[in-house]
């Protein structure tokens, strides 16, 4: 079989067929025959129960069980030149059962022993005075403890000024049975001191929580839970993650110091807990006054592509060129924790974290308030409608690791409301759900409380809502007043927090459904890449280079509440398509770089003088000229600051300027 030299062979797999290959005996369910193969002596094999041995020690993926329950034992012995003369089953160093067969069945009655970790161990025998051993462990626990939770404590870690060797950790996880807290604390073993007790309110608000005591303060410690024996979580309110696939891949000089994964101990993203952090000193932004909504020059960026650093400490650098260029907002695309290191960051994991790509937390504060002292407000660009399969939210309640979301998810929908299947992504999340709201008022009020940004671009506002969006209305365009109340709520409840805060919407709805959230006091993108593009390049057939839908007066609003853009993240850069499909005439020839450059000062010229708010993206001051699918869509695109020392890119730049 062409086996290598110290391989070793474990099993073998048979299928049978006829000569034909028309029919075929396999295991039930159709699975290949397993054939076990043991070495020369005696091999004992605990059947059942099953022993999970993925974390090196089984303390740390034990059998669990009630005092009610009872453990069904099977263990088998294998003899190579000999024959099984005893099977022994053994608690501590009492005997329990032993035959003489080569399989010992026999059930472990749980009531008969005490609660807490108890160890089982297994002796073969052979008739040669040969002997082979195992062990296996069972948590024994009663039911959660009902205690309810103290009035202070909310849903996440809750630290004490006045006692940094202790914090509350509470999760809400209705329909789930146990919970046990593991981590560095417990070197990650299951322990039954760290048994989280259960605060039932009713059947579908249920948390559990526990106070861990004699920490050491300044400390970090890693963590997750364990619910119900499978499910391994890291704490959904963190504001750090450790990712064993991804941090791996992080500079240290971007995030200094990150603490390691713990490999072979545990599984899936973890959480961090520090009692005793320093607090962050904030200098300006405690003062600062926002610009007006219909005054807003908008600059949005993405980090990985802005800066080869790609972090918060060197994008504080870039400020002296952003405030020279006039804008008075920059709009981050998402740089809360999403899946992998570089992306766009439209795959929300979880939603308190900033995304350690970017470097750590402080530096993030540090270039919110460096943007303050120089008049300049932040928006947070962050995805509302869903998120993928590493959330925790999702993870609680789904199928099987990366599953969809259950029926039992207090958060999520089974499915997305929109047949369409270009406007699903990830997992829907079900805004009609109260703990869908009160998860989405926490984290806005925890963006603008503890990090200062001064507004939010809400990502495909569109989804907010569960009602079905059919093929007669594939994108969910039409007239939704559900979807409306449910913006507003959210708005209100911002607003009660801080009045002034920017509200704005990637929204795309009919106009009448977009007039009436602007009445309101949002803010809705309003693209005009298509419009004046065809300005750009020098076309006019049936009206194409009217961007006067960019205006808010030509859709009959009230107020300055469009944001318009001819660039974002998701548009064809202009100087792209002038260089590419630019008109040329005569001596005239918009596809000749300074030409195209001078048609991109006439898109200004008209664009700025708009009333409201604008946008624009990255570079587009300097006549980015990289193709938005070059290579591909959401790939790395060049960073080209050297564009800034030509001459002509940067009469643009100050054509913009002024």
């Amino acid at each position: 079989y062409g086996v290598p030299n110290g391989e070793q062979i474990l099993q073998l797999a048979f299928v049978f067929r006829n000569h034909d290959g028309s029919e075929s005996g396999r295991e039930i369910g159709g699975a290949d025959i397993f054939l076990d193969l043991y070495d020369t002596g005696v091999t004992i094999i605990v059947v059942s129960p099953y022993l999970d041995q993925t974390f090196g020690d089984q303390r740390r993926a034990p059998v669990f069980g009630y005092t009610t329950d009872t453990i069904e034992v099977v263990i088998t012995g294998a003899a190579i030149g000999s024959e099984i003369s005893t099977l022994n089953l053994f608690w501590g160093d009492s005997y329990q059962v032993q035959t003489s067969n080569d399989t010992l069945f026999t059930e472990i009655i749980l009531q008969d022993f005490s609660l807490g970790m108890q160890t089982f161990n297994v002796v073969a025998n052979d008739t040669s005075g040969l002997a082979d051993s195992s062990s296996f462990y069972v948590m024994i626990h009663d039911q959660a403890s009902e205690n309810q939770r103290p009035s202070n404590i909310n849903d996440g870690i809750t630290y004490y000024e006045a006692d940094p060797t202790s914090v509350t950790l509470s999760l809400f996880s209705p329909y789930k049975e146990f919970v046990y807290v593991i981590g560095d604390f417990n070197n990650w073993f299951i322990d039954e001191n760290y048994y989280m007790e259960k605060d039932s309110g009713s059947a579908d608000s249920v948390h559990f929580w526990i106070t861990l005591d004699n920490l050491s303060p300044g400390t970090e410690y890693a963590f997750q839970y364990l619910v119900d024996g499978e499910i391994r979580i890291a704490e959904p309110y963190a504001d750090k993650v450790l990712d064993k696939w991804n941090d791996q891949y992080i500079n240290s000089q971007i995030y200094p110091n990150l603490k390691p994964y713990p490999f072979g101990k545990t599984d899936h993203i973890v959480s961090i807990l520090q009692t005793a952090q320093s607090s962050f000193t904030w200098q300006h932004s405690t003062t600062f006054e926002r610009p007006e909504k219909d005054q807003l020059i908008i600059y949005e960026l993405l980090v990985r592509d802005f800066i080869t650093r790609h972090d918060f400490q060197t994008l504080i650098d870039t400020l002296n060129y952003l405030e020279d260029l006039g804008i008075n907002a920059i709009q981050i695309m998402p740089f809360n924790e999403f899946e992998g290191n570089s992306s766009w960051g439209y795959n929300s994991s979880f939603y308190f974290a900033p995304d350690k790509y970017y470097g750590p937390k402080d530096a993030l504060k540090s270039f919110i308030d460096e943007c303050h002292l120089r008049g300049i407000a932040v928006i947070m660009d962050i995805v509302l409608n869903h998120t993928y399969s590493q959330s925790p939210f999702v993870r609680l309640y789904n199928e099987g690791d990366w599953g969809s979301p259950t029926t039992e998810n207090p958060w999520y929908n089974t499915q997305s409301n929109f047949t369409n299947p270009g406007a699903q992504w990830g997992n829907d999340l079900n805004h009609e759900s109260i703990h869908t709201k009160k998860l989405v008022d926490r984290i806005n009020r925890y963006w603008l409380a503890e990090y200062k940004v001064d507004g939010f671009r809400f990502d495909f506002s569109k989804g907010f809502g569960n009602n079905i969006k059919g093929s007669d209305d594939p994108w969910g365009s039409e007239y939704d007043t559900d979807r409306i109340g449910l913006l507003k709520r959210m708005a209100d409840e911002i607003w009660d927090y801080d009045s002034s805060v920017y509200v704005i919407l990637e929204h795309f709805a009919e106009n009448s459904e977009e007039e009436e959230l602007a009445d309101y006091g949002m803010l809705l993108w309003g693209n005009s890449n298509y419009n004046y593009a065809e300005t750009a390049m020098g076309y006019h057939t049936n009206g194409k280079s009217d961007f006067s839908w960019g205006y808010f007066g030509t859709r009959g609003w009230n107020n300055a509440h469009l944001v318009t853009y001819y660039e974002s993240h998701d548009e064809e850069r202009l100087m792209y398509k002038n260089i590419t499909w630019g008109h040329n005439a005569g001596d005239y020839n918009i596809q000749e770089l300074n030409t195209a450059l001078n048609r991109i000062k006439g898109v200004g010229s008209f664009f700025f003088t708009i009333p409201g708010p604008k946008m624009i993206w990255q570079f587009s001051e300097l006549g980015y000229d990289v193709s938005i699918e070059d290579p591909c869509r959401l790939c790395e695109k060049p960073i080209l600051w050297d564009y800034f020392q030509e001459n002509e890119r940067r009469n643009l730049y100050k054509t913009f300027q002024a």
